[in-house]
Formats: C-alpha cells, structure tokens, sequence
C-alpha cells in the first residue's frame, strides 16, 4: 500500500484533493436532497412544535414549516440530487458547482436570518469552505473557465445597434410585453373562473 502511495506523482496529489473536494461537495448535497424525499430532518417540525402558539416558535421553526411544502421541498431536493451528481463526474463538475454556489448560498443566508447565532455561525463557516473548494474546483479547471467566461462575456463596444429614440422606447414596450405575458393568465382564469374574472371588471 505504502508503496503504491509513493508510485503517485505528487503533482497527482492536488488532482487527488480536487477528487475529494468534488465528492464531499457531492454527498453533501446528495444527502440533503434525498432527506426531503424521505423526511430525515430536512424540512418540517414535530406535532408538539405544530401545537405551540406562533410566538413561541423559533424563527428556523417557522421557516422549517413553511418550507416542508411541496413543489418547494421536492424542487429543491432534485436540484440538490442533480447538482450532487454534476459534481461526482470531471466532464460536468464545473456545472456542478455553479448550480452549488447559488444554492448554498441561499442556505447560508437562510441559516443566518433565522437561526440562532451559535448555529447560524457555525453553518456560515462550514459553507464558507465549501465555497473555497468550490475556488479550488475553478482554477484547477481554469483554461476552461476562460473559455466559457470568453463565450459569455462579450466585449464592450459604443457602437449602437439602435437609434438613441429605440433606446428611449424601450420602458414602453417592456411595459406592452408585460401585458402580453398577462394575456393566457386571464384566458386561462376566463375558462375556469368565468365568474370571477367578470366581477373584477364589475363596476
């Protein structure tokens, strides 16, 4: 075994800690997503925490309530399973942890409005390594970073692609695309709801 150990190049062994890095970053995730399927310890409260008045909840109570709803907690678990799983395989790892950054980073700014500040603390400083080897997982990947930061970022140019009155117009018809976008919701509320649409334009 020792003797295996020594054969590895130790150039080898930062591929090593980038393997590892990717995997705790995985298993976490993974973990956490599959406990919203099964109900272990993610999301929800027990009945004699439900048979409290509101005020003497905790705020992480009341937010681990609200958040034990579904589509919530069901999407929120697949994100966390399909980003567990980006993150075990080299090819994908890098979509991995931008699809973790967000996410955890949500975690972390939930854990600190609602929990108590030795917990709130301790999951700040936890996540915050997560977030450096998230840092370590980039630039061990950097030539590609670049390639996919070149391709999404394009150069700034003056030159306008519009007349200055276009640029001018463009709070009008954002406005007009957003009614657009309301039309199929009143369809929609017209051929279900007939009743209560018509009251809305009851004068």
């Amino acid at each position: 075994m020792i003797a295996k150990l020594r054969a590895v190049p130790r150039k080898r062994y930062w591929d090593y800690f980038i393997l590892v890095s990717r995997f705790l970053l995985a298993y976490t995730f993974i973990h956490y997503g599959y406990s919203k399927f099964t109900n272990g310890g993610q999301f929800g409260i027990t009945a004699a925490e439900m048979s409290k008045p509101l005020k003497d909840l905790q705020l992480f109570q009341v937010m681990w309530y609200l958040f034990d709803h579904n589509p919530f907690k069901i999407t929120v678990g697949i994100l966390q399973i399909v980003t567990g799983l980006l993150l075990l395989f080299e090819s994908t790892a890098i979509l991995g942890v931008i699809f973790f950054i967000p996410i955890a980073a949500n975690i972390v700014l939930m854990d600190i409005s609602f929990m108590n500040s030795a917990m709130g603390n301790a999951f700040t400083f936890r996540f915050a390594f997560y977030f450096i080897l998230c840092f370590a997982i980039f630039w061990n990947d950097k030539e590609r970073i670049k390639i996919i930061w070149t391709a999404m970022i394009k150069k700034f140019a003056w030159k306008r692609k519009f007349p200055w009155i276009m640029y001018a117009l463009v709070p009008v018809f954002a406005i007009l695309l957003s009614i657009v976008s309301a039309v199929p919701n009143v369809i929609y509320y017209y051929i279900i709801f007939p009743e209560d649409l018509l009251k809305i334009f009851d004068f």
